[in-house]
């Protein structure tokens, strides 16, 4: 079906629209043998609270952006490759139901839909996508990922020393590497993740040390398959980030 619908017409039509919507900010998004399978607003845990966010998947990509207008106006948007996608399912915690990770080398986050049902279908469509496409392509899947940001509210303290109190002056900052929440002194140091970023990333003092040693094994992100275990409803924050960018600390 989605060979028979590459080159027709009317998804031709969707996928421009779907340029349109993000406007010249946007990258291109019509390209030969590319199908738009479906769309949808899902809820987004970025690292102040969770968000709605557009997301659009495609044969071959993940599209995901900030809500202007819905169904007329998009910005900020995100391009995945979805060879380089894994996904995990996770498990109801609170008001947090009907979600799943989203895990890729460079950026991992935890996704909602409204509904068990939706869950099951962006599951199943993005599981068929990525089969498809490393069947083509021969291909294994990928077994890096980036780790899942622990979101600002789970940490009211550094989650490395256990003592440094998060204020308005002590800000939080995330390790690249283990995804938590840590004070400026236990994250002074700079890594070269490349799969992440082309230049030295922010790490937490005890990744530092691993990956100095070339421990990398023991410095797996520790959440990102078991992120719902300790996950709780975010608090309301004064501060409204647009997105967990990361170019953010």
């Amino acid at each position: 079906m989605v060979d028979r619908l590459a080159n027709s017409e009317a998804n031709t039509r969707r996928i421009n629209i779907v340029e349109n919507c993000f406007g010249a900010a946007g990258q291109p998004l019509t390209i030969p043998g590319r199908v738009l399978i479906g769309e949808g607003v899902l809820t987004k845990l970025c690292r102040k609270k969770p968000k709605a966010r557009q997301f659009f998947l495609f044969n071959d990509i993940l599209v995901y952006g900030n809500i202007v207008i819905q169904k007329k106006k998009y910005n900020k948007q995100h391009i995945i490759p979805l060879e380089n996608v894994t996904i995990d399912s996770i498990k109801d915690e609170g008001d947090l139901r009907n979600g799943w990770l989203i895990k890729t080398p460079t950026k991992s986050f935890a996704v909602y839909a409204a509904t068990a049902t939706e869950k099951s279908e962006w599951m199943n469509h993005i599981n068929k996508c990525v089969t498809d496409l490393l069947s083509k392509s021969g291909k294994t899947p990928s077994n890096e990922h980036a780790a899942v940001w622990v979101p600002d509210s789970e940490a009211t303290v550094c989650m490395r020393c256990q003592k440094a109190k998060f204020t308005p002056v002590n800000r939080r900052h995330h390790c690249r590497k283990c995804g938590f929440v840590v004070c400026g002194p236990c994250s002074e140091k700079r890594f070269l993740l490349p799969s992440q970023s082309s230049k030295p990333v922010r790490i937490c003092d005890f990744c530092y040390d691993l990956l100095s040693t070339g421990d990398m094994a023991t410095c797996q992100p520790a959440r990102s398959d078991s992120y719902s275990q300790s996950l709780k409803p975010p608090l309301n924050d004064v501060s409204d980030d647009d997105d967990d960018d990361d170019s953010s600390d």
